[in-house]
């Protein structure tokens, strides 16, 4: 399985610093998925439940009020006003 680095930034803080293989979210466009290899692009998020798929099969879903996305060569960062794990 493919993997990639992601961070969840809030004013408070990291939420989330490790990798992934799926995270779902949804832009100011609608639904989108991210996975390793995604073509760079940025993008606002509206208030919307962020699901990370973790490599080992779990899945963590989190609430957040809004924010940037940013898909990197290197890493995915999410940029968060608020974040909350539900």
């Amino acid at each position: 399985m493919n993997v990639f680095k992601l961070k969840i930034s809030t004013p408070d803080g990291d939420m989330f610093d490790g990798e992934a293989v799926k995270l779902d979210v949804r832009g100011i466009e609608g639904e989108l998925a991210v996975m390793a290899g995604h073509i760079p692009f940025m993008t606002a998020l509206k208030p919307c439940d962020c699901k990370i798929l973790l490599p080992d099969g779990e899945e963590r879903i989190g609430t957040t009020e809004g924010g940037l996305l940013n898909v990197g060569a290197e890493q995915v960062t999410l940029l968060a006003g608020g974040y909350k794990w539900k």
